[in-house]
């Protein structure tokens, strides 16, 4: 069982107005959809925790096969939805694949966030733009995924995990501490 040192959610509403925030960037991209939205939060809030020390929601997020996903993701959405803040529409992206796109009916507050984190949401917005929910759904499975079981909590702490091989130097200080240590 992982430990978490983070677990302080930086409330609902932050959560919401990313979510619209998102929505809105969006919204000309082809191929964003509520897999697509699944990653920009993800990424924009494990790096944020990586950068600055604490994720920009603070939300848990937790392992589903198509990638980490918030775990509060569909009832905030649905909440949204009921409040006429947001609209889902369904729609066919390809001759085998249908997409629930989420729209945002009105602006982000986005005075909850600072310029630094809304840069790295639209940081990570480019980096994922050209991308299909299949392709950021693929990316999203890396040694942090692999790590965990279907539906295990997923720690802000994981974002210290590296799939990069060992450099030379690395591995030489690793056998020579294991020569040091007996390992």
């Amino acid at each position: 069982m992982l430990h978490e040192t983070f677990d302080v959610p930086r409330g609902t509403q932050r959560f919401r107005e990313l979510i619209l925030y998102i929505c809105m960037e969006c919204q000309s991209d082809h191929w964003f959809g509520a897999v697509k939205l699944n990653k920009i939060l993800y990424h924009s809030d494990f790096r944020a925790f990586e950068r600055f020390g604490v994720p920009l929601t603070g939300v848990r997020y937790f392992r589903l096969p198509k990638g980490p996903a918030p775990k509060m993701l569909v009832p905030v959405r649905d909440e949204l939805v009921r409040e006429g803040a947001l609209r889902v529409e369904k729609r066919q992206v390809g001759p085998d694949h249908r997409q629930d796109r989420p729209i945002a009916l009105r602006e982000p507050v986005v005075d909850l966030f600072t310029a630094d984190e809304l840069y790295l949401v639209d940081e990570v917005i480019r980096e994922l733009w050209s991308q299909t929910a299949a392709e950021v759904s693929d990316a999203s499975h890396d040694i942090r995924w692999r790590a965990l079981r279907h539906k295990d909590h997923m720690p802000y702490e994981l974002v210290h995990l590296s799939g990069d091989p060992l450099s030379d130097a690395e591995q030489t200080r690793t056998q020579e501490l294991a020569r040091e240590l007996g390992w």
